[in-house]
């Protein structure tokens, strides 16, 4: 089950990283040119990100010459040659002050600039993809998981937005502050500067290898947290499976050795995390005792002050500070590279053909639809229709019955222009389906397919959704007219019953109703049904059947049907076998062909028996 899970969402649920990309560099240069209309703001972002960072550094060697005065006036205090100047010492601290203020301000206003333009990228982002999939071929959905997609227009845009907004101001103030406590760092003691620097490849190379070490771990503590999500939600979803299959301890056998194999990455990768910080400290603790020698020792000769000494320290004690953010940087940069790569990859997949220029009238159109020599596979190499005619009056039900995998839904497909044809033409109204927008060509079809879709809402609210600006009264009567109006009326609320997510609070005959009301209510010229009462008793069944007798009249109807009893009255009946119709007549006359139709009708006569 957790491999079927994996497969629908490949990249897991929302925050998790350890994916790198494939072009590194290519995709920061594309990020940067989408970033183009905000440049100035980048700019400023990072003149006030040097600012506070320069603000910052400063403090500590203002603060060392406060801490001199106080030291040399308290000695001549002693040596009765002299006082403590308090008013000297008050307006450096003032000055330390206002320093630490700007630090602030700069910061804050760099952090807003950089949170709008890191929110405002992800807003258009999202616009750009929310855009780009009413562009796309309904091809690229059919073969890429919905898990996929949503995880590219969530997961990587919030990936995207937060590794940003941190990973600019973090990598200019890392990079700032280091340079900035080298130099401070070398104004004060060219000597205890070049100790620190001694011991600091000591602190890179523990850091590195923790990291390189423990690295494994945490991507696989990702992996197997992502396996055992996925064995939770499919064995709760599947619940009832699970139970009637009696796979309750073999689901908990695969649930304990996955959560063991998690429970053992987990435990190295933060056991390895938890040790960086000790060494760390325990390196910096050398740094403070080799300053401290060695500042004394200078101290002594009179080479340097004591506040110096208190300004160095602290000055020690940040330089490992930056390295470590650099290094945090590093993987923030992966992270939002590889989001960004997946984000632009799907911007960049081939879109429809584009709409005519001038396109054609949709006015009058009368229903008759002409599929003239057409010839369509999904891959061309490989037709799943070969030489398709077909002629339909205005207002002629047609049936389309055949075997699985026969090319009956493939027909429609082609019908919607969902897919377009490798040669010959559809025609509907007489003018040709690409003449049409696709959107003007989609409003000429009623649509009730065999998987049901209702969204959360009322049920008055999903009915409408085939004309939003039909009144409750037309809402009603197309209820009526499908015979979903009595089922309505007796669920709790009526027509403004709140259907859930999943419309789990509805059997599926009763969503198949609703959504066989709304096509009613769309008034479409054209009507589509696919295996349309297939998930409703034989009652209803009926029931439906002779409403759609009323409602088709006037309409081209066609109907895709695996129980034959439902199409006896059509107009025409085609059967389709590898993509060709071998057979094409009415009830009766395929019946006394005795041939492929009949066959098939009279197996499913005998089952019934």
């Amino acid at each position: 089950m957790a491999e079927n899970q994996k497969r629908r969402s490949p990249h897991g649920p929302p925050g998790r990283g350890g994916e790198k990309p494939k072009d590194f560099k290519g995709t920061i240069r594309k990020l940067i040119d989408y970033m183009g209309r905000y440049k100035i703001a980048v700019l400023i972002v990072m003149i006030f990100a040097m600012g506070s960072t320069v603000f910052n550094v400063i403090g500590p060697k203002i603060l060392g010459n406060a801490t001199t005065e106080l030291f040399e006036g308290l000695v001549s205090k002693i040596t009765g040659t002299g006082s403590i100047d308090f008013g000297r010492i008050g307006r450096i601290l003032m000055g330390l002050m206002g320093i630490y203020l700007l630090s602030t301000i700069f910061a804050f206003v760099q952090g807003w600039i950089m949170t709008t333009v890191s929110q405002k990228l992800s807003y258009q982002l999202r616009e750009d993809i929310s855009k780009k999939i009413n562009r796309m071929p309904l091809a690229y959905f059919e073969s890429n998981t919905v898990g996929d997609v949503l995880s590219r227009i969530t997961n990587d845009v919030d990936t995207l937005g937060q590794s940003l907004n941190q990973s600019i101001t973090q990598l200019i103030t890392s990079v700032c502050t280091l340079v900035g406590i080298a130099v401070m760092m070398l104004s004060i003691s060219p000597l205890m500067t070049l100790i620190t620097v001694i011991i600091l490849p000591v602190s890179v190379v523990f850091v590195l290898g923790i990291v390189k070490h423990s690295q494994k771990y945490f991507f696989a503590q990702q992996k197997y947290l992502g396996d055992i999500d996925g064995q939770i939600e499919e064995t709760f979803s599947g619940h009832n499976i699970v139970k009637a299959f009696n796979r309750e301890d073999a689901e908990m056998a695969s649930f304990r050795d996955t959560n063991g194999k998690l429970y053992e990455s987990a435990w190295k990768s933060q056991f390895f995390s938890g040790l960086m910080m000790p060494i760390m400290n325990f390196i910096s603790n050398l740094g403070y005792v080799a300053v401290a020698v060695s500042g004394a020792m200078l101290a002594a000769k009179g080479t340097i002050t004591i506040g110096d000494i208190v300004a160095f320290i602290q000055y020690v004690k940040r330089f490992t500070q930056p390295i470590t953010q650099l290094a945090q940087v590093s993987n923030m940069l992966q992270s939002m590279a590889a989001a960004a790569e997946r984000i632009f990859e799907f911007l960049s997949e081939p879109e429809e053909a584009p709409d005519p220029q001038i396109p054609a009238s949709i006015e009058g159109i009368d229903g008759r639809v002409t599929f003239d020599h057409v010839r369509f596979g999904y891959k061309p190499e490989q037709p799943v229709i070969h030489d398709f005619n077909l002629d339909v009056e205005p207002g002629k039900m047609v049936a389309i019955v055949g075997p699985t995998g026969a090319g009956k839904t493939t027909i429609v497909k082609l019908l919607m222009r969902y897919y377009d044809v490798d040669s010959g033409e559809i025609r509907v109204g007489g003018q040709p389906v690409a003449a049409y927008r696709r959107g003007d060509l989609r409003e000429q079809f009623g649509m009730v397919l065999q998987d049901t879709w209702l969204f959360h809402g009322t049920i008055m609210e999903n009915i409408r959704y085939g004309r939003l600006n039909a009144t409750d009264e037309e809402v009603i009567a197309a209820a009526k007219a499908a015979r979903a109006d009595r089922f309505i009326r007796s669920l709790p609320g009526g027509y403004q019953m709140e259907l859930n997510e999943e419309a789990t609070n509805v059997s599926q005959g009763q969503k198949q109703l609703i959504t066989i009301a709304r096509a009613l209510l769309a008034d479409n010229p054209i009507l589509i049904l696919d295996e349309a009462t297939s998930s409703v008793d034989t009652r209803t069944e009926h029931l439906i059947q002779s409403a759609m007798e009323t409602l088709m009249k006037g309409r081209t109807s066609f109907v895709i049907a695996h129980r034959l009893s439902t199409i006896r009255n059509a107009d025409v009946i085609l059967v389709m076998q590898n993509g060709d119709i071998v057979e094409q007549g009415s009830h009766e006359e395929l019946i006394e062909k005795d041939g492929v139709y009949a066959k098939l009708y009279n197996s499913q006569f005998e089952q019934a028996v």
